[in-house]
């Protein structure tokens, strides 16, 4: 260290630099010993139970009102490790099954803290964000065989995602509901199955229709969309003076994994001049492997496409994405002028058109193409393909291994990577009690993380193959414990608890 000119000293650091100032040196060696941590229990996680409750002492401490002097680096970090890392929600665990969730990428998590570091507002602006996220859209419509031109926005998920696009959608079928709003316009209405995933309903609430405009259809027997009753929805609607513009089909859906017919929806949609979006929140990354699409022919003609990259690209949360066939689709359901936001011809704000902030609700965003991009670079595409395959085939084996075992029952078809099933042992006691408590104590023992759903009135135990660390044992050893703790619960004597189902995400 070079010594202090007492005739020129330092200047002082910025007011608010000075604030948050760490001794010198601290803050490099907490990021290695930080990085060391998660490289060890990445190395770990298969020991470690897949979940665990926080007990009293700890969720005390989480409640604990904010001090006025900070305790450090060092003790805020071992207060991390303490009360926080132990009681993750888990989805980073080959055995975490539940819900649809992404495992963690170890390359998107380095992306994550890059990104971080620029601290970048990808509203707009001439910044290498920008290109990042444009680049990213490209390649995830060349991958989807959308157009070139077509419009896309990285989201927080595909609940954004599904608004963005019925948004787009609505806009597309009456564009003066900008300025007038809904009073005394059309009676818009719009199709899918009872299957459709329940953020569709936030949705078409928010954009001010109404849950009574949503014809929420039924099913066939592998919970698609029946094209009968689509039709006498759409003539019914039509002779009651409604206007249809929007059809909502299933890449996979949230319960099954099903697939609406596409091919014969993309045709309904064009015959009643309908826009056709498919939410493939997770299944539309089954098209990674060639062969798997022909399940979902009719993806890549659908007029928008919500997917989530933080479930099936098995990168961290959040990034998903909307991507819209026709040019400017978004820009014109969002772009709002404001003098403060003007493109000028240099500078920071010379950008061309089709900015961030126009294709959709949000202003600031942060750099989510950071992940997805270095992931990519990183790794390339094949990769991804042969983990989707592996997660595909994990499923099938699934499958085999429950209709395997006379105690247990499929309770659905499993086309992609989601199976539905349930313990019945000896048919003695009421089955939806006994599974709803073998789940309980399935998760709270910490060996696997399923999670449920009702299928024709039936509690299911629902495991849904997102996780590129997951094996086959993995799946041996989650059968195993269903069968124990299936048999243990049928040799009590005490009542069984009743646990009411969570909604899926």
């Amino acid at each position: 260290m070079s010594p202090i000119d007492p005739d020129n000293p330092p200047s002082p650091p910025p007011p608010g630099e000075g604030a948050f100032a760490l001794p010198a040196g601290e803050l490099r060696a907490l990021l290695h010993r930080a990085a060391d941590d998660f490289c060890d229990q990445l190395a770990r996680l298969d020991a470690e139970p897949v979940w665990q409750p926080a007990p009293p002492d700890v969720r005390a401490r989480l409640r604990a009102p904010l001090a006025r002097v900070g305790a450090g680096l060092e003790a805020t970090y071992e207060a991390f490790k303490r009360d926080v890392l132990p009681y993750r929600y888990g989805n980073v665990h080959p055995r975490f099954f539940g819900w649809v969730n992404g495992s963690g990428l170890p390359t998107g998590v380095l992306a994550d803290f890059l990104a971080a570091t620029m601290n970048s507002n990808v509203g707009a602006f001439d910044q290498s964000a920008v290109y990042v996220e444009e680049q990213v859209l490209g390649w995830l419509r060349e991958l989807f065989c959308f157009p070139a031109d077509g419009d896309g926005l990285l989201t927080s998920g595909g609940s954004m995602a599904n608004l963005l696009a019925l948004a787009a959608a609505r806009h597309a079928h009456a564009p003066a509901l900008r300025e007038r709003g809904l009073h005394g316009g059309p009676r818009l209405t719009l199709y899918g199955s009872v299957e459709t995933h329940s953020s569709v309903h936030k949705a078409v609430e928010l954009l001010g229709l109404g849950l009574t405009s949503f014809r929420r259809l039924p099913v066939d027997e592998h919970y698609r969309l029946r094209l009968d009753a689509l039709d006498e929805a759409l003539r019914a609607d039509r002779a009651a003076g409604c206007t249809p513009f929007a059809l909502v089909a299933n890449a996979g859906t949230v319960n099954t994994g099903a697939i609406d017919p596409l091919p014969a929806l993309v045709t309904r949609a064009r015959e009643q001049g309908l826009w056709l979006h498919v939410d493939g929140a997770f299944g539309a990354l089954a098209w990674l492997a060639p062969e798997r699409r022909g399940q979902l022919a009719g993806l890549e003609q659908a007029d928008s496409l919500a997917f989530d990259l933080h479930k099936w690209l098995y990168l961290p949360s959040d990034i998903g994405c909307v991507l819209v066939r026709g040019k400017q689709g978004l820009e014109r359901a969002f772009a709002t002028p404001a003098p403060y936001l003007a493109h000028l011809a240099g500078g920071l704000s010379a950008l061309s058109d089709g900015a961030f902030k126009d294709r959709g609700i949000e202003l600031t965003r942060r750099f989510r193409a950071l992940k997805a991009w270095f992931a990519l670079q990183v790794h390339g595409l094949e990769p991804f393909e042969r983990a989707i395959r592996a997660n595909l085939e994990q499923a099938r084996e699934l499958v085999a291994l429950v209709e395997r075992e006379p105690r247990l029952e499929l309770l659905a078809p499993a086309p992609l990577n989601v199976v539905c099933f349930r313990y019945r042992g000896t048919g003695a006691h009421e089955l939806d009690a006994l599974n709803r408590e073998l789940l309980v104590r399935l998760q709270l023992g910490g060996v696997a993380v399923p999670s449920q759903t009702v299928l024709h009135g039936r509690f299911a135990l629902r495991c849904a193959l997102t996780n590129h660390r997951t094996r086959s044992t993995d799946l041996v050893r989650l059968i195993e414990e269903v069968l124990r703790l299936g048999a243990e619960l049928e040799r009590e004597a005490s009542p069984l608890s009743v646990v009411p189902p969570a909604p899926l995400t």
